[in-house]
């Protein structure tokens, strides 16, 4: 049975959202209505023939600060400077060998490390930055049709990162719910003397009930409040799954009325271990929304548009100040073909959110994500 709009009573969540907070729905199309318009601070170079998916940042220590972005026709990451987006070259290309690609999609960054999801090679590649040198992968005896990530840090160097597996009996036939067991793996994996050890600790997914995980890419971590959202992008019952760390189906949901056309990239502003909001995507090629919801309840705290973005597949946040960006920023994918940068700063003064919880380089090496 599909989760309706009444599992949002006692999580937080409004089980009406004509009541949800500062902006109201339009009851036609499930949308915000007249919602801020935040405008852009710049947007890459547009190339459709890569077609990019998931952006990451990275913040070196000589002081790089790169936006790192999966471009799944091209086989290869693009490495553009986060502070105007200038291309500055292109990591990978076809193939299996190590630093070869096969449709990147999703990626993450931590540490120095920029973590790699390929479908078409069933596995993750781990990169050492700034060289781009490959450290090895995992995964390729378990993951059939892998495309989100998440990372936690663990300690110095070892890592926990979770992946969501949208694997078909066929293509675009997905399995019974029995089946469906494994929509997430989780591994450890660590880098020792410049070598990758990984180690499959579990699968995990709903075989019932609400909590089943149909369609599957985009994921995140709360590190301290022990829990993954995950974006079920089933058509026409699209929302997110709340599950805990442990693998576990929390039985909350972040409900299907608030994505009409698709969750999709999620992620998490951070203040201190329990303040801050989660923003998620609702990506339409017509009406392109961004979401907001209080990090510990989920309540819906305000929706925002991009100007002149739509159809927006993966999204990045960096908390750390830098050069045209001091609270921070948020970045984008427009339409498969580039990306938007937006200062938080901006987006906190539109929806009436905190801007105050900008990182320095220390602990941005920490919590990034």
């Amino acid at each position: 049975m599909r989760r309706s709009s009444s599992v949002a009573v006692g999580l937080g969540i409004c089980a009406s959202l004509t009541a949800c907070g500062p902006a109201a729905f339009d009851d036609a199309q499930g949308q915000v209505a007249d919602l801020p318009v935040v405008e852009v601070v710049y947007e890459t170079a547009r190339d459709t023939a890569d077609n990019v998916d998931s952006p990451a940042v990275w913040h070196g220590r000589a002081g790089e600060h790169w936006l790192l972005v999966t471009a799944k026709e091209g086989d290869v990451i693009q490495v553009l400077d986060a502070r105007n987006g200038e291309s500055l070259h292109r990591v990978g290309g076809s193939g299996t060998e190590p630093g070869q690609l096969e449709r990147p999609n999703g990626i993450a960054v931590v540490d120095d490390l920029m973590v790699v999801v390929e479908r078409d090679n069933a596995r993750v590649q781990v990169f050492e930055l700034p060289s781009f040198s490959p450290l090895g992968t995992f995964g390729e005896a378990e993951l059939r049709l892998p495309y989100g990530v998440t990372i936690r840090r663990d300690g110095p160097g070892n890592y926990t990162a979770w992946i969501t597996d949208a694997w078909g009996i066929e293509e675009d036939v997905v399995p019974p719910d029995s089946l469906l067991g494994d929509r997430v793996r989780e591994y450890a994996f660590a880098i020792d003397d410049g070598n990758l050890v990984s180690r499959h600790v579990r699968a995990f997914g709903a075989t019932s009930g609400p909590g089943v995980l149909h369609v599957v890419e985009s994921l995140a971590v709360d590190v301290a409040g022990q829990r993954l959202l995950i974006a079920e992008e089933e058509e026409g019952d699209s929302q997110i799954m709340v599950y805990g760390i442990d693998g576990e189906f929390t039985g909350q949901i972040i409900p299907a009325e608030y994505f009409p056309y698709q969750a999709e990239g999620i992620v998490l502003y951070e203040c201190g271990m329990t303040d801050g909001y989660w923003i998620a995507t609702d990506q339409g090629e017509e009406v392109n929304t961004f979401h907001v919801f209080d990090r510990g309840s989920l309540s819906h705290r305000g929706s925002f548009r991009l100007a002149g973005v739509l159809n927006t597949d993966g999204i990045t946040l960096t908390q750390q100040g830098f050069e045209g960006f001091p609270q921070g920023a948020f970045f984008a994918v427009h339409d498969d073909g580039n990306l938007a940068a937006v200062r938080w700063g901006d987006i906190a003064e539109a929806v009436g959110l905190r801007e105050d919880c900008t990182l320095d380089v220390a602990h941005a090496k920490v919590f990034s994500r």
